[in-house]
Formats: C-alpha cells, sequence, structure tokens
C-alpha cells in the first residue's frame, strides 16, 4: 500500500504543477477562465468523445456500462439537488449536484487505469469514462444552469453541447467501420493530451479569486461525503448485486467501474462553474483540496475494495 501511495504521488504531481500555471495565467497574464472553459466544453471536449466512441471494442457489456454509470450519476445529482435546497439556499447547491454525479475519471483516472488496469481494460476504461462526459453536458450542465437559467434556456444550451453530436457521430463511424488514416488518428490523439493540461489549468485559474472568499466549511464536507464515500458505496453495491444475482459485467468490469468511482471531484466542476459564473472560486477549492485527498483515499479504497 505504501508503494502505491508513493507511485500515485508521482503520478499526481505533475498535475498540481498543471493546476499552478492556470492561476498564473490569471493572475499575472489576466487570461480569461470564461475562454478556457468555452474551449474545454465547445472544442477539445468533443473532439476527445469523438475518438473514444470510434475507438472502443464494442460488445454488450461495454456499450451498457457507461449508461449504467450515466443513470447512477443522474440519480445521485439530481437527489443531491434536492436534498441540498434544504442546507444551501444559494445556487450551491447546484453545484454540489452537478459534482456528485461525476469525478475526475478523465485528467486523474485515466493516469490511474493505466497503472491499474491491463491494456485492453485500460480501453474500456477510456470509452466508459464517456458516461462522465455525457453526464457532464447533459444532466450535470442541466442542473448548474437551472440555477442560473430558467429551464427552458437550460435545454437550449444543453442542445447546443457538440459533444452530444460528437459521441453520436464516433459510434457511427464505429459500427460502420469507416477507415480512417493513421495520421488523422494521431493528430486526433493528441487533443486528449491537451484536454488534460487545460483541464488541470482550469482548476487553477478559478483559484485566483479564492481570497475574495471563506472556507466553506459546510460546502466542502457536503461534497467530500458524496465523493469519497456515497458514490463508491454505491457502485460497490452495483459491483455485489451484479456478482451474486445479474452476471452482466465480468470482473474486469467490475474493477473499471470501481476505479471509475473513486477518483476526486471532476475537474470539469470549474470549467462548468465558470461557464455559467455559478460559484467558480467556490468549485476550484473544493477541486483542488479533493485531488489532494485522493492521494491518500484511493491507496485505502483499492487496498481494501478493489474487485
Amino acid at each position: 500500500m505504501l508503494e502505491l501511495a508513493t507511485a500515485l504521488g508521482f503520478k499526481i504531481f505533475p498535475l498540481y504543477i498543471t493546476i499552478s500555471l492556470g492561476y498564473i495565467l490569471v493572475r499575472f497574464f489576466q487570461a480569461k477562465r470564461e475562454a478556457m472553459a468555452s474551449l474545454l466544453i465547445y472544442i477539445l471536449g468533443p473532439i476527445v468523445v469523438f475518438m473514444a466512441a470510434y475507438k472502443v471494442e464494442l460488445n454488450f457489456a461495454v456499450i451498457f456500462l457507461p449508461f449504467v454509470l450515466f443513470i447512477l450519476g443522474s440519480i445521485l445529482s439530481l437527489g443531491t439537488l434536492k436534498i441540498g435546497g434544504m442546507f444551501f439556499k444559494d445556487n450551491s447547491k447546484n453545484i454540489l449536484a452537478f459534482s456528485a454525479g461525476t469525478g475526475n475519471t478523465g485528467y486523474f483516472g485515466i493516469p490511474l487505469a493505466i497503472m491499474l488496469l491491463d491494456e485492453s481494460l485500460v480501453n474500456i476504461y477510456i470509452f466508459t469514462v464517456l458516461a462522465s462526459l455525457l453526464y457532464e453536458n447533459t444532466v450535470g450542465f442541466f442542473v448548474v444552469a437551472k440555477g442560473h437559467y430558467s429551464i427552458k434556456q437550460s435545454l437550449i444550451k444543453v442542445s447546443k453541447l457538440p459533444a452530444l453530436y460528437a459521441l453520436l457521430l464516433g459510434l457511427t463511424c464505429n459500427v460502420l467501420k469507416m477507415p480512417m488514416s493513421e495520421d488523422l488518428t494521431n493528430y486526433l490523439d493528441t487533443f486528449k493530451n491537451a484536454y488534460a493540461i487545460l483541464g488541470m489549468m482550469m482548476i487553477g485559474m478559478g483559484l485566483s479569486g479564492l481570497k475574495n472568499i471563506g472556507f466553506d466549511k459546510a460546502f466542502i464536507t457536503f461534497a467530500f461525503v458524496l465523493k469519497f464515500i456515497v458514490f463508491p458505496f454505491l457502485v460497490l453495491i452495483i459491483i455485489w448485486l451484479d456478482s451474486h444475482y445479474f452476471g452482466l459485467f465480468p470482473t474486469g468490469l467490475h474493477q473499471v467501474m470501481f476505479l471509475f468511482a473513486i477518483p476526486p471531484m471532476a475537474g470539469n466542476t470549474v470549467a462548468v462553474a465558470s461557464l455559467l459564473n455559478v460559484h467558480p472560486q467556490k468549485a476550484s477549492l473544493a477541486v483542488v483540496l479533493s485531488t489532494a485527498l485522493s492521494l491518500f483515499t484511493i491507496p485505502l479504497m483499492v487496498a481494501l475494495f478493489m474487485p
């Protein structure tokens, strides 16, 4: 367990450097985080979604897995929005609801999967990350926008998110086995790295205004309980039920599900909060603290509960 914690520490450390670069961009060069958020959500994200959908080897279990996790995240998000209204009178509850249904499955989860899973399962994990992207660009975006826009305006904004259409296009090209040149494939694959780097910088850009807000203990506690206890617990229940009664997924996919549940809060929490101007500094602080805490929680959960 100590070796795993050390390895994860070396793996995570560059992420903190990237976060600090985002802070420097805003603090000293007046970069606009809203522009970065738009770049992530409207350009880089759709390309990453398209390539993952295009390259994955499809079968029933692989296709069904992201939908199971998408439904779980959506239920948890909508439940949090309802319950959060009892504790938070402003639209902090909307950011909590968004973060409850997703995690940093891309920027953080993919390196973790590479470290712990076989190569074939890593590819499936990357495809399963589509559950996060689909959630973040539909239900997640909606619950944040709902606190800032009318229902009609929120639905219109959701319909304009290109990641949905990129997913459909990628799956269509995959099923039809449409060829793509090696040069083009290699070029589009580089966007995954750009997406990860700029996503972490986005967190740092949101930190520039932290001096203007206090430490919201209730918000942080609520977010951490959802991320580190509730979501993993629900996934473990699903794994147990499937192992004993349903048999829909093999053990390898149970491992994918488990690793999907344990990364820290999603960096895109900051991107969406910035795009809609809903407490981006508060979201950034929660994401950074959860990323730091994950250095300790992930080795513990892997050692105790990994299928």
